[in-house]
């Protein structure tokens, strides 16, 4: 199988002459994993393939991990996780932003980061997309790294970054609240979702990419709380806050961005230990569906410590 690249706009590539129902060799598996080591967001188009199909695909990049909530994976196929919008568990994922109710709209965020073991990657497919909304954002954190400039670099290097899960959008620090108000039936604690209190989770605020070796800037703004002792880099409370907020407005910048608007058959396979992502939401009773597949971390990026009284 001959296979072509083609830039996405800003970050990530799109793979040209793929075709994931005609045998896949070794020597294309391999292509597709040193394609996803070097652009970490991969773009296939038109793929019309059943979950099998999917499951074994992704297996290529790694061991699969299932989603701890069996209410969200598919009976049939338990390494699906679905994403499913319009439906009855709209309500819990419902929200005002500036008068107009969203459903499923997410921060910029990593997968499990709350963990200090994020997964390695997922693959999301498209099965039904919005007529309108619906988008997913992908965001390289390496090329973010990289475009600091060398006094920002050379401080971070001495800096760890915590972050603490909370289901209440207005407790989170740094994402933006501007405009935002919780639906009425919104979680209010992390139980209200089957979830546990996790500990807080410290990283380095870079993390050198355990498979290639890049440097990624671990600043996420979903769930970002503080940076811990802020005093060995010389930094205040208040002056460690000020870094945050200009780190996370650094990777807002849409250079590092690609938005993608879904077709039926598109799927996307991206790096979590390189690239954060976000969705745009959709209105409401509108039906969305798309079929994930998790592909599992072998490393802990991070260390979990007791939360603070």
């Amino acid at each position: 199988m001959k296979l072509q690249v083609q830039p996405l706009e800003n970050v990530g590539a799109e793979v040209l002459g793929f075709d994931l129902n005609a045998p896949l060799d070794t020597s294309t598996a391999n292509t597709l994993e040193a394609l996803w080591r070097e652009h970490a967001i991969l773009l296939f188009r038109n793929q019309d393939i059943t979950p099998e199909r999917q499951i074994e695909f992704s297996r290529i990049f790694g061991s699969l991990e299932l989603h701890p909530l069996k209410v969200k994976t598919s009976a049939e196929y338990p390494e699906l996780f679905v994403l499913e919008n319009g439906g009855e568990m709209d309500r819990h994922q419902s929200a005002s932003y500036h008068g107009e109710t969203i459903v499923g709209r997410l921060d910029w965020h990593m997968d499990l980061h709350y963990t200090a073991r994020p997964n390695r990657g997922a693959l999301l497919r498209a099965v039904v997309v919005a007529d309108e909304g619906g988008q997913t954002g992908f965001g390289d954190l390496a090329k973010a790294y990289d475009a600091l400039d060398e006094d920002t670099k050379a401080l971070l290097s001495n800096i760890e970054v915590a972050y603490r899960f909370n289901v209440q959008r207005l407790q989170m620090r740094f994402v933006d609240n501007d405009g935002y108000q919780p639906g009425p039936h919104s979680p209010k604690k992390p139980s209200d979702l089957g979830f546990p209190d996790f500990d807080d989770s410290i990283y380095p605020a870079v993390v050198e990419h355990p498979v290639t070796g890049r440097k990624v800037l671990e600043i996420v703004e979903q769930f970002l709380d503080r940076i811990v002792d802020p005093s060995r880099a010389g930094l205040d409370d208040s002056a460690a806050d000020a870094l945050l907020r200009r780190l996370v407005a650094h990777t807002r910048q849409a250079e590092f961005h690609y938005f993608h608007s879904w077709q039926p058959g598109d799927m996307i396979l991206w790096d979590n230990w390189r690239a954060m992502h976000c969705t745009t939401g959709t209105k409401p009773g509108v039906h969305r569906l798309i079929n994930r597949t998790t592909i599992a971390g072998d490393v802990a990026l991070g260390r979990q410590v007791a939360r603070a009284a």
